[in-house]
């Protein structure tokens, strides 16, 4: 008897799970975003590297108990089937490739939809943004995701606000999440509001990163492979990449970073040595020679999407920089010669026209 209530008080004495996760993975879903997440939750839940699942619990749901395939090809299978929505503190979407077509099948579409009109708190991670989207939880929210799928969430997505310069974004009950290493990020940033810095701490210190970085801080870009060593400039540059058919004005630019169109252009030279115009010249051209040599888009259409008026003007551009106009380009590389590679300058200096 003794024992029996030594045993009793010892399991009430339990202290309950603060922060509880379930898990839907999508087809071909990442898993650097998904193993990061977890590990942290993991590290986070016990003392050292002891694993207990004592301050916070996860499960990996799915309609079936099919494994589900990563898009590196590692499979993991799922630990539970659906369980109700209001069990756990967030649900997180683990996003995939986007060339799927059914990326989460028809159940937990319609479990994910009925766990947010329960207003029970929704994470989309990666490119479960795309995944919260099309399920209608994004409606009315502004939304976070990488800087890589920004073109491709604006266009599927138009209604819906997005940010590809953040880590991450909190709308109401929703939280998107640009995926990669941010998600240890936002993982950590839960263990500190449910759990405590703690926990915070000891996830982080045990993965051997020396700081959580904040939703706001800017996603990690280079567009043209050079360190501005300026965050209002590094956000500039994103912003430009953004907007490389329809194009901004460098006061409009300007304004989005907190400065004046004569502070861009005087830490534009200073970081970079040419002004935002030129950055901006530049980047669209890069990204013209890119869809010259890898699709069979039309050069007048390559001309639009990247913002020139006319083809002739994007051909003398194109020249001015590449050494040869993109219909040469092409013609080379039908052939098999690779020669032309290399822009003329690493910046284009032009300052007449952008």
């Amino acid at each position: 008897m003794i024992r029996h209530r030594a045993a009793q008080n010892q399991m009430s004495s339990k202290p309950p799970v603060k922060l509880k996760i379930g898990f839907l993975l999508a087809k071909n879903f990442t898993l650097n975003a998904f193993s990061l997440f977890v590990d942290t939750l993991r590290l986070g839940s016990d003392q050292g590297d002891n694993s207990g699942r004592i301050a916070c619990d996860w499960s990996v749901m799915s309609s079936t108990n099919h494994f589900i395939t990563s898009s590196s090809g590692v499979q993991v299978v799922p630990t539970t089937l659906l369980k109700p929505a209001t069990d756990f503190t967030y649900l997180v979407v683990v996003g995939g490739r986007l060339n799927e077509d059914e990326v989460l099948d028809g159940e937990v579409l319609r479990y994910l939809k009925t766990a947010f009109e329960s207003n029970v708190p929704i994470i989309g991670l990666c490119t479960g943004s795309f995944v919260l989207a099309s399920a209608g939880v994004l409606r009315g929210k502004r939304a976070c995701v990488s800087w890589l799928h920004h073109r491709e969430f604006r266009e599927k997505f138009p209604e819906i606000s997005v940010s590809s310069h953040e880590l991450f974004v909190e709308d109401g009950n929703v939280i998107t999440c640009a995926g990669g290493s941010s998600a240890a990020d936002l993982a950590a940033f839960l263990l500190n509001r449910h759990i405590g810095e703690y926990a915070e701490r000891n996830a982080l210190e045990i993965l051997q990163i020396s700081r959580r970085r904040d939703a706001k801080e800017m996603q990690t870009r280079n567009p043209l492979g050079r360190a501005a060593d300026d965050k209002r400039v590094e956000l500039a540059l994103l912003i430009m990449e953004q907007h490389v058919e329809d194009l901004l004005e460098i006061e409009d630019i300007a304004a989005q970073t907190g400065l004046s169109r004569r502070q861009l252009e005087r830490s534009f030279r200073a970081r970079l040595g040419v002004s935002p115009s030129a950055a901006y010249l530049t980047m669209r051209l890069d990204s013209a020679n890119r869809l010259v040599r890898t699709t069979s888009v039309s050069l007048s259409e390559v001309a639009v999407m990247t913002g020139f008026e006319n083809s002739s003007h994007f051909i003398r551009k194109f020249r001015e920089r590449f050494g040869s106009p993109p219909a040469t380009v092409r013609k080379m590389l039908k052939l098999g010669n690779q020669a032309i590679q290399q822009p003329v300058s690493a910046l284009t200096s032009a300052e007449d026209d952008y």
